[in-house]
This record gives structure tokens, sequence and C-alpha cells, in this order.
């Protein structure tokens, strides 16, 4: 199956359903060939994504359908990620927030108890988590935000917020 077929394919599927859920993992689908549709791909890495496609059963029980889907989309969206390189938008950003934030109230911590050796120390430590966690988190943010510019000039980014891509 190819991308056009496979996103007709998903269309359908979106008109069909009555689950809001199931509805959400068809748009993604849909959302992502479309995407793909639209990039300059070479015919090896066209042929990988349609061999990904083919993998994708259409008879499937109406019942089974969303729990199925789900589970191909992740499927994709990590052959994406790996074979093409692909992100999904705001990646670093959401990384470099997370690292931020843990390694700031660590260093927070340690601050805080190097720097309140004298004062009360449950006070200090909070203090320094207090001041360390967003400090970190703003300065992982700068370089997750940095990282992802970078991988946007490089074409590397699909203009869409996926869950399933960071998998």
């Amino acid at each position: 199956m190819d991308i056009n077929e496979a996103s007709k394919f998903f269309k359908n599927l979106i008109t069909e359903t009555e689950d809001r859920s199931e509805e959400k993992i068809y748009k993604k689908f849909v959302n992502i060939l479309s995407q793909l549709e639209n990039r300059d791909l070479s015919e090896e890495q066209l042929d990988g994504i349609q061999n990904k496609l083919d993998d994708v059963s259409i008879d499937v029980k109406r019942e089974e359908r969303k729990k199925y889907f789900k589970g191909k989309l992740s499927e994709f969206c990590s052959y994406i990620r790996k074979e093409l390189s692909l992100l999904s938008s705001e990646h670093y950003m959401t990384i470099g927030m997370s690292i931020g934030m843990c390694l700031g109230m660590s260093v927070g911590m340690i601050f805080g108890v190097v720097f309140g050796a004298n004062t009360d120390q449950s006070k200090s430590l909070v203090y320094g988590m207090s001041f360390g966690m967003p400090i970190g988190m703003s300065i992982g943010l700068a370089i997750g935000a940095a990282m992802d510019l970078k991988a946007k000039k490089e074409g590397r980014v699909l203009d869409t917020k996926l869950d399933y891509l960071k998998k």
C-alpha cells in the first residue's frame, strides 16, 4: 500500500468511527502520511515506507481496530524516527526541559546543603531545590530549543506534536 492509498484508507476510517480516541489515531496517521507525501524522499525511503504500510492489515475486526492501529501507529512512528531520522516538533525541547529540571534540582540540593550548613538544614534544601529547578529547566529548555531549531533547519522535523514519535 502506498502513501496515497493508506491516507485514503485512514480518512475512510475517520468517517466510519464514532470513538473520539480512535479517530485521533487515524488523524495522526493521516497527518504523518500527508507530511511524508510532501517531503522529497528517495526511492529507497519510499520503498521502506510502503513496506511498513504493507504490514498494516486492512481486515481488522471493528472491536479490535483501536488497539491494533494504535500499535501500528507506534511501530510506524518508531520506523520514521529510526530509519528516516525524523523527529516530532519540540522533541529536544521536551527532553532538555526534563533533564534540566532533574539536574537543576540536584545541583540546587547540593548548593542548599553546602551553603546552608549554618542554618536550618531542611529549609536550605527546599530553597536550593526551589531555585535550582527553574534555573535548570530554563537552561534545558534553551538548549533543547536550539537543538530543535537546528533539526528544523536540517529538515528533520515533522510539523506536528506526536507522542508516538517519542517512544
